[in-house]
């Protein structure tokens, strides 16, 4: 893996504030809370994930979810994805940086699987992810993790990528958990045809159920 890029530290907003401020304590002034300007409250969020999208050999999308706003219309998104592509298909790294955004990624005979974070994020955590994903689908399209297969069993590809992430949270980063969560039954080489099958199923009869209410 390659190690994250040099980024420059951030400038301290409030340095003169606060150097102010003590002159004025120097001076024996009393001195109020300090007021931080409304226009430097950085919002918290909880996204930790901004995309996750798989793609063929050819660079053509087969799955994508994205998170947040970054690239809020289809044409943004697949432009993105093919400038992903074409930067990282025929490298043996597994960390891309690209428009500001850190990105890890795995290939699979014809399938490029890829987790996208800010630049500030944890590649480890971000490639946790990542792996969480591979390891899933290779349990659930029984080692064979390629285009053809995992075309065949989309609606279960979705299911799993929605128990790892959820709206750019990541709930599981391991493999297992999200295997027994989806019920599939795991053997030692395989899942059962039947327990897929079930949760396909429930999946189709929620979102049945969700459509008539």
């Amino acid at each position: 893996m390659q190690k994250a890029e040099a980024r420059p530290r951030q400038h301290d907003h409030f340095g003169g504030a606060a150097r102010g401020r003590g002159a004025e304590r120097a001076a024996g002034v009393p001195v109020g809370p300090m007021e931080i300007p409304a226009g430097l409250m950085l919002e918290p969020s909880l996204y930790t994930v901004k995309a996750i999208f798989i793609l063929d050999s050819f660079g053509q999308r087969l799955l994508a979810k994205y998170y947040d706003d970054t690239f809020p219309s289809m044409k943004e998104q697949k432009s993105f994805e093919r400038n992903v592509f074409n930067k990282t298909h025929k490298t043996d790294s597994e960390i891309a940086f690209l428009e500001g955004l850190t990105i890890v990624y795995k290939s699979s005979i014809d399938l490029f699987f890829y987790v996208v974070g800010s630049p500030h994020e944890n590649e480890l955590m971000l490639m946790s992810v990542l792996t969480c994903l591979f390891e899933s689908l290779n349990h659930m399209l029984r080692k064979n993790v390629e285009k053809r297969t995992l075309v065949e069993n989309m609606d279960g590809v979705f299911l799993v990528v929605d128990e790892i992430v959820d709206g750019g949270v990541i709930l599981e980063s391991d493999a297992q958990q999200v295997i027994q969560k989806l019920n599939f039954r795991v053997d030692d080489s395989s899942l059962s045809e039947h327990s897929v099958t079930q949760v396909l199923q429930s999946a189709k009869e929620q979102i049945k159920w969700s459509l008539l209410k």
